[in-house]
Parts: structure tokens; sequence; C-alpha cells
């Protein structure tokens, strides 16, 4: 049997590739709860969420060459002011990134040189395996709609991923990306609360653009998702507000 690539990404502890061979018997069985989202902050988000979830998380960009957009769920590490520590959802209308809800699977390359992606798992997930309940993966060895389903997922995931890249290329071309800071002075408090480490649009820049770059930026979409992403920042005190009331006592640190 193939293996599964070696890199893993967050969340996953290890890649099996799905095979009806190999798990013709596995069915699928709904989550208890997410307990290991109750420790992760930041999550990684593709351009096609930004709209919906603006509305409830911040979006900033991670660090580095290879930046990526992110949903904060929480101001500092370790710190999720949507999740419990059983791993449920505080709110139930919450917005819940596609990188989440894609879990325990992943189209994933096999082999460095493959050109072809492969449906694989986590393993290590309680929601699949030789269960005696839950919904088949395989029928006379082959896939069920349910599979087929959580592989047209992946699918669109990974089409909306190599939309994300190509955001984060115009931006870095554009020079619009600048170190982010945000500094929140809560009733009562000595000092302002300062929170950094993470990248954002610079909206002075963004004004000196000439009208016919904004033009082709409003015609390919780019603007109204730089727009989604500077209206969430505001959520951020809402998310420090958060953490004031579960007694989840924020410090000056980094976000992302």
């Amino acid at each position: 049997m193939a293996s599964a690539p070696q890199s893993l990404p967050l969340f996953y502890n290890s890649l099996e590739p799905l095979s009806s061979e190999q798990h013709g018997n596995f069915r699928i069985r709904p989550s208890n709860g997410a307990p290991f989202l109750a420790t992760q902050h930041a999550i990684p988000l593709t351009v096609d969420e930004f709209p919906m979830a603006q509305r409830n998380l911040p979006i900033v960009f991670s660090q580095g060459d290879d930046g990526v957009p992110l949903a904060l769920m929480g101001l500092n590490e370790g710190v999720n002011v949507f999740i419990d520590e059983k791993g449920q959802l505080r709110e139930p209308y919450t917005y819940v990134p596609a990188y989440i809800r894609r879990y325990p699977y992943l189209l994933a390359r096999l082999r460095p040189e493959a050109e072809e992606l492969t449906l694989c798992f986590d393993p290590s997930s309680e929601t699949i395996g030789a269960f005696d309940e839950g919904e088949p993966l395989f029928a006379d060895g082959a896939p069920t709609e349910v599979t087929k389903n959580i592989l047209e997922f992946n699918q669109q995931f990974e089409e909306a991923g190599a939309r994300t890249a190509a955001f984060m290329n115009e931006l870095r071309e554009l020079d619009l990306l600048m170190d982010g800071e945000v500094t929140i002075q809560p009733d009562g408090a000595d000092k302002p609360f300062v929170y950094s480490g993470f990248r954002m649009v610079n909206e002075e820049k963004l004004n000196e653009l000439r009208g016919d770059q904004l033009r082709k930026m409003t015609q390919s979409g780019l603007l109204p998702l730089i727009y989604a992403h500077l209206f969430s920042l505001s959520v951020m005190r809402e998310i420090f507000t958060r953490q004031m009331q579960l007694g989840l006592m924020p410090a000056p640190q980094l976000v992302a």
C-alpha cells in the first residue's frame, strides 16, 4: 500500500490513503466533539469563506513569504473562545472554517512526482473505522454517496485553495501587506493590550492605487475580499471581550 506524505498539516496525526481494498468495511459516524480545537486560536481560511467568516471571525494573514489567510478564534495561543473544552461550539451559529469541516479527510499527493491527488484520512480520528454503526464508505467495492460527497467537498476545498494562493500572490505583487498591530484598552486596565505577529492590508497603500488598478481588482473580485478582511478586524475587540468573560485573561502576545 502506498504511504501518505510525511509532512502533516494542522490537526492531522497521520495520513492513510482511503481504499476499498483496505477499508471496504469502514464506516463513518458523527463526532461528539473536537477537543483538539479548544486550544487552536488560528485556523487557515480560503478566500471563498471571507464573506461568511468576517461576521464572526477576524481575518488576518500569517507572516512569511508563503503567508496564508487565518481566521482567529482567539487572540492568544491556546485560546479558542468559540469552542469549549469538550470540543463543542459555544454558540450553534458560529461560522466553522472549511479547514475544520474537512477533517479527518485530505486530498494529498502520495509521491512528490504524482500528478493526481488521492483522498486520504487520519486513522487516529474516532469518526472513521470498522464500526458496527454509521454510514458505510463502500458498497460492493464501490464508493457510496457518502464517500463521493466527501471527495467532492475536498475537491472544492482544493480549488478554493488555488484561488486563495492567487489572491495572496496579487496582494504581494501590489505590495499591500504590512505588519499588523491591534491595541485594546479595556476599562480599568493600567496598560493597553497590544497584539501583533500577523499581517494585514495597508489601507494607505490601497487608497493610493491607480484607478486602472482598482478597476482590475474590482473585476477580479480582489477588492471585495480585501474589504471583507478589513471589516473583520473590528471583531478582534469582540474576541477580546469574550476572552475576558470566559476568564481566559488575555496577555499582550502574538495572535498569529
